[in-house]
Order: C-alpha cells, then sequence, then structure tokens
C-alpha cells in the first residue's frame, strides 16, 4: 500500500520535472516562440547570398554573442535573414554593417555587428540593415577555382628555371643571410626605438604632400615651362656652338684690354673705394633721389602737350606745414640795405624742432644720414713696410719706400729719372695723410697738386 509520504514525493518529483522541462524547453529549445514568449527582437539583414550561411549561426557585436540567426529567406534580388537579438544585449546603433565571417577553417559561418558609430538611433524590433552595409565570404568554390587558374598560369620550365636559379644564388649565403638578419633585427630594434619621431615625420610629411598637392598647378607651369626652356636651347644648339667657339678669342681679347688699361684701371677702382665711402653714408638720400627722379620726369613730360604748349598749375604750400621758428630766437631781423657793422653771426641758429612735430623741420642736422666714414689713420700706409697688402677686394701693395719719401714718385710721371713705380700704390698716393704736392709727396688730405696732379 502507497503511503501518504510516497505519493508526496512522486508529485513534487512530477512537478519539479516539468518545471525544469519548461525551463529548459523555454531557454535552450525556443519553445517559447510557439506559446508566444520571446526574449529577443528581429532585425532583418539583407544579403546579396547567403554565404554559407545557416538558421542558429551565432550573431556577435564587437566579438560577443548577443543572438541567433534566425530563418532565412529567398528573395528577387538576395536573401534575407532574421536575426534574433538578445532583449538584454547593450543597445547597438542602427549605422552598423553586417558582415559574414568564418569563426573556423572547416567554414562555421556567422554575423558579426560592427557598428560606424557608438551613439543612436539603435536597432529595435523590426529594423533592417539594408544590402550596402553588408558583406558576405568569397565563396570556397571560388577561391579554388581562382588558385587552380593561378597555378595553371604558371610556367613550368620558367618556374623550374627560377627556382634552380633561387638555389644558385642562395648557396653558401648562409653567413651572409644570417647577417642581414641579424642587421634588420637591429634596423626593427632602432625603428621602434624611434617611433615617436618617424611617426612625427610622416604626419609632418602629410602636410608637405598637402602643400606640394595645392601647387599642383604652379608646378605643371614649371614643367611646361621647362620644356619650352629646354626646346628652345635645343633650337639654338648652332648658336650656341658658335658662341662657344668665339669664346676664346673674346676672352683674350678681354684679358688684352685687362692689361692694356693696367695700372689706370686699378687706380681707378680704388679711387671709387673714396667715392663708394661717401656714397655709402647717403644711401637713404640717393635712394630718395633715385625713386622721385623718375616721377619728376615722368611729371615734366606730361606738362607739355601735342601743341608745345606748356600746362601747369602752381599750388602755394608756404605754410603747409608750418615752418620752423624754434632755434632762431638769438637772431633779429636785418634790412639789407643796411650797411652798417651788425651783429655777429649767429652760428647756433638752427631748427630745434623734432622731426614728428609736424612742421617743416629744416637743416642738413635732420638729412638722412648714414653716419660719418671712419677717418683715415695720419701715415698708415707710409710706416707700412713695402708691399704689404691694401685690405678689401683689390688687394693692393702698398706704397714702396722710395715713393713713400717722395723721391721715386714724380720721376715716374714725368720721366725726370726715368724710374717708374713697380707697385699699383706707386700711382695710387692712398695713404691715411693722402695728398700730393710738390713733385709727388704725400701730404694733406687727398688731393693730387703740383706736378703729381
Amino acid at each position: 500500500m502507497i503511503t501518504m509520504v510516497t505519493r508526496f514525493k512522486v508529485w513534487a518529483f512530477l512537478v519539479l520535472a516539468v518545471c525544469t522541462l519548461t525551463f529548459v524547453g523555454l531557454k535552450y529549445a525556443a519553445l517559447g516562440t510557439y506559446v508566444g514568449y520571446r526574449d529577443y527582437y528581429v532585425v532583418n539583414v539583407e544579403l546579396p547570398q547567403a554565404g554559407g550561411l545557416l538558421e542558429y549561426s551565432d550573431v556577435t557585436y564587437r566579438g560577443v554573442s548577443v543572438g541567433r540567426v534566425g530563418p532565412v529567406r529567398l528573395t528577387n534580388d538576395g536573401v534575407v535573414a532574421e536575426l534574433h537579438i538578445k532583449k538584454s544585449a547593450p543597445k547597438i546603433p542602427q549605422r552598423s554593417a553586417a558582415l559574414v565571417a568564418n569563426r573556423s577553417a572547416v567554414g562555421e559561418q556567422y554575423i558579426d555587428l560592427r557598428p560606424d558609430t557608438a551613439s543612436g538611433p539603435y536597432l529595435a524590433a523590426g529594423s533592417r540593415i539594408d544590402k550596402n552595409s553588408t558583406g558576405t565570404p568569397a565563396p570556397v568554390t571560388d577561391v579554388l577555382k581562382s588558385v587552380s587558374d593561378l597555378a595553371g598560369s604558371v610556367p613550368l620550365d620558367d618556374l623550374r628555371t627560377m627556382v634552380d636559379e633561387l638555389g644558385i644564388a642562395f648557396n653558401g649565403q648562409g653567413q651572409n643571410l644570417q647577417t642581414l638578419l641579424d642587421n634588420g633585427a637591429a634596423f626593427t630594434k632602432e625603428a621602434d626605438q624611434h617611433a615617436e619621431p618617424t611617426t612625427k615625420l610622416i604626419v609632418d610629411g602629410e602636410v608637405v604632400m598637402r602643400t606640394q598637392n595645392e601647387e599642383a598647378g604652379a608646378l605643371k607651369s614649371f614643367g611646361h615651362n621647362a620644356r619650352l626652356l629646354a626646346k628652345q636651347l635645343r633650337d639654338s644648339d648652332t648658336d650656341f656652338r658658335r658662341l662657344i667657339a668665339a669664346a676664346p678669342g673674346a676672352s683674350e681679347q678681354f684679358a688684352g684690354l685687362v692689361r692694356d688699361l693696367d695700372p689706370n684701371l686699378s687706380v681707378v677702382l680704388a679711387n671709387l673705394l673714396t667715392t663708394s665711402d661717401l656714397l655709402l653714408t647717403r644711401v637713404n638720400g640717393l635712394q630718395e633721389l633715385l625713386v622721385n627722379v623718375p616721377k619728376a620726369v615722368s611729371a615734366g613730360s606730361s606738362m607739355i602737350n601735342d601743341k608745345g604748349q606748356l600746362n601747369f598749375s602752381m599750388v602755394t604750400t608756404f605754410f603747409q606745414p608750418l615752418p620752423c621758428t624754434k632755434g632762431y630766437g638769438g637772431t633779429t631781423y636785418r634790412n639789407g640795405l643796411d650797411t652798417s657793422p651788425g651783429k655777429p653771426l649767429n652760428t647756433a641758429a638752427r631748427c630745434a624742432m623734432p622731426a614728428s612735430s609736424g612742421v617743416n623741420v629744416r637743416g642738413a642736422g635732420n638729412a638722412p644720414s648714414g653716419g660719418v666714414p671712419s677717418p683715415a689713420r695720419p701715415g698708415s700706409l707710409l710706416n707700412s713696410p713695402a708691399g704689404a697688402v691694401l685690405p678689401g677686394a683689390l688687394g693692393l701693395p702698398a706704397l714702396s719706400s722710395a715713393f713713400a719719401s717722395g723721391t721715386g714718385g714724380a720721376s715716374g710721371a714725368n720721366g725726370a729719372s726715368g724710374e717708374s713705380a713697380s707697385t699699383m700704390s706707386d700711382l695710387l698716393g692712398l695713404t691715411g695723410a693722402g695728398q700730393l704736392t710738390g713733385a709727388g709727396q704725400l701730404t694733406g688730405a687727398g688731393q693730387l697738386t703740383g706736378a703729381g696732379q
């Protein structure tokens, strides 16, 4: 006879078995879909072909399983696969690519969802991923066929020759190959240590390449002009040959001209040093003159019309700006008809207004100037030994002692003693004192007088 305890155990076992089977059926056998229970939402994916994808294949998002593949239906232009994504899975952006990939070498396919952004909108029930955002692997048959075609396209005789040549090339080169590998490892290590500068170089190179791309038109124009120049040089080949043939004769004539002008040319060039020093301190004024002279010439030519008549007008601007009066207080007006003895000349009279005052500042002290040249040292060349070299580009020898003492300089010029200056400096007379008087003796400040003039 079955007792009450035994009956209770049997009923408890039956209830536990039913609950277990129900949980297993709903959770793992997907029996809940038949009774209206779903723990997932459906997303449709359009594919050009199945690519080996099967129902119940895995669905991953960023490499993590988030669901299973549902039914795969055939359409007019491809297939549509249902993705059963778990409701507990993280939100998946709608802008995601669905790629059919191989999980292993045996061809186990699955769908991997790869988002383009981390923000919404997100996939929901009824969402669809169009064909443009999907991809399938190449069919194995196509891969095998391509490999077979590649292998069949290789000429066997040429392949055999290449293998033989490679064998000959690497025969006995083990040590060299080992050295090459060692150096390659060292190079890779060094490159890894300098990865940051290399990266910076690549980034900066992008700027350079962008600049070159922006200047593509200029580079193209430069290439076109260079081609025209090369064409012109080719067309002028005869003229160039004639010029090259005539160059030696011209150079000989120029050398003869220089010899004929020696030593007078050196004297002129040396004397121009003084002129250049004077002009150097007046560069600003010369620049102003050279800028305004063309304007004055242009204005002067426009004053005369075609009939030879002079057309010009005068604008009185005496008080624009106002004249300078500060600094002339010690000077009194004196009538020009007054011939009586007057006060001493006021040598301190000058314009004491600054140039930025806006008045007409006058006086040589306000003229643009580069300064005063350094004064020469008296006797700087007279006390130098014979043969010393002058500073500067001329490199002329200094005065000889005979000329410095005044006994030999004039004799070469007037022929009295038959002696001539042996150096260019004998003719220049360049010294710190700088004046030739009498028979060529050096005194004073840079003039030639008397017999040496």
